[in-house]
């Protein structure tokens, strides 16, 4: 199954993302923060994830990417 994947470093937590997912398994991780001292974006459910790339087209860093299936980083 494709699977969302971000950016750590990249993200600045905007948020963006988590109102473009029509799915709402997008959410701000407030468990750990980046180098620049950001919260980030996280699929909370990846089986849910549905692979449509609408939070990567929102994010204006362009930190998150849709690995397909069985496809590599």
């Amino acid at each position: 199954m494709a699977k969302m994947n971000v950016d750590f470093e990249a993200c600045k937590g905007c948020a963006l993302c988590t109102t473009a997912c029509p799915k709402k398994i997008v959410e701000i991780s407030h468990e750990k923060l980046n180098a620049k001292g950001y919260y980030t974006a996280v699929c909370i459910d990846d089986d849910a994830c549905i692979a449509c790339a609408m939070c990567a087209l929102m994010c204006p860093d362009c930190a998150i990417t849709i690995i397909p299936d069985g496809g590599e980083k």
